[in-house]
């Protein structure tokens, strides 16, 4: 009994030993607090450029030659100005985003050495500010002040009022120029540095420009070069007005001209173009005029010409130009208009923008 008892009891210390679940002690873990750093973020963006002063200059010489039979008729039948020069220098400054200047300067000189140029001397220049639109409509407003020197002196201004955003534009049709400028001029001298104190014109009158863009490659322009009522100083400086003298005038010129242009070849440096203005240079009328001189008169003309340009740089380029033109050079009334004869020309130069 004793034994059995034993074998009990050890029975008993290892069951209760088995019955028991070891169970691992638990790890506590500190988590480390987060901290969040702001970085400052930097963004670049492209500074945008203000208005800096821009333009071009332009210098050039055209050449004139003889007039088609010039050489059979004699004098000044067919053209007074034949085998001529004109040096040019033109340029424009946009001086501010409002305002422009403008110069033109053209001298003429003889190509015979004993002849002279029948053609003065000019300068030409001009100023404009742009006012902007006028209210809430669409109607820009420009002032223009120019003077111009030749065998006399002109000083003019203009109120120009562009309503090209008004006109009609589709695929085929653009308008690009619609200008209506009332304006007033005054000029003196108009005979020259012996002209007296009363050889001077009060003029009020009107310009109008009107410029379309075409279809394949063609334009179309009329311009309302001048609709204009004329004052003189007195009827000696006036105009003639039938077999007298008169010291006020009323005329009017319009000039219409049909443009065509076309790349004939180009490349990376080198472009030949064709360009050609035909049409009314001018048609022109007069309330007063000699005695049985005509009203009404008009130049009827052509020039087509093809020019190489060679661009050296992106902002200078030298170019070359030959070309005739077909025009009534002297008869130019409306009812003897006549003798259209070429005259050929060429002209070389250059162009630096900036």
């Amino acid at each position: 009994m004793r034994k059995l008892a034993l074998l009990l009891g050890s029975l008993l210390v290892v069951a209760s030993a088995s019955a028991k679940e070891v169970v691992p002690a638990p790890v506590v873990v500190e988590e480390a607090p987060v901290q969040v750093i702001e970085k400052e973020v930097i963004v670049y963006r492209d500074k945008e450029e203000g208005f800096r002063p821009n333009g071009f200059v332009d210098l050039q010489y055209r050449v004139y030659g003889e007039t088609e039979g010039q050489d059979k008729v004699g004098g000044d039948n067919w053209n007074k100005n034949n085998n001529y020069g004109r040096l040019q220098l033109q340029g424009k400054i946009n001086m501010t985003e409002k305002q422009s200047f403008e110069y033109r300067l053209r001298t003429y000189d003889s190509l015979n050495s004993d002849l002279t140029s029948n053609k003065d001397d000019q300068l030409r220049l001009r100023y404009n500010f742009n006012h902007g639109n006028l209210g809430d409509s669409k109607v820009n407003f420009t002032s223009r002040v120019q003077y111009i020197k030749d065998s006399s002196y002109a000083l003019r201004y203009e109120a120009r009022f562009d309503f090209v955003d008004y006109m009609f534009n589709n695929d085929f049709i653009k308008t690009t120029e619609m200008v209506v400028a009332p304006y007033y001029e005054y000029t003196w001298n108009r005979e020259g540095e012996e002209g007296s104190g009363d050889n001077y014109d009060n003029e009020v009158g009107l310009y109008a420009n009107f410029v379309n863009e075409l279809p394949y490659g063609f334009g179309f322009q009329v311009e309302l070069d001048t609709l204009g009522f004329h004052k003189y100083g007195d009827k000696v400086h006036g105009v003639d007005n039938g077999n007298k003298k008169s010291d006020s005038n009323t005329d009017a010129a319009v000039n219409v001209y049909l443009t065509y242009g076309a790349n004939l070849y180009s490349n990376e440096k080198i472009s030949v173009d064709f360009f050609a203005e035909s049409g009314y240079d001018s048609y022109t009328w007069s309330d007063k005029v000699k005695e049985n001189d005509d009203h009404l008169g008009y130049s009827l003309k052509t020039d087509p010409q093809v020019t190489l340009t060679y661009s050296a740089t992106p902002t200078f380029k030298v170019y070359a130009t030959v070309g005739a033109e077909y025009r009534n050079w002297m008869k130019t009334s409306e009812s003897g208009a006549s003798n259209w004869r070429w005259q050929p020309f060429g002209i070389v130069g250059f162009k630096s923008t900036f």
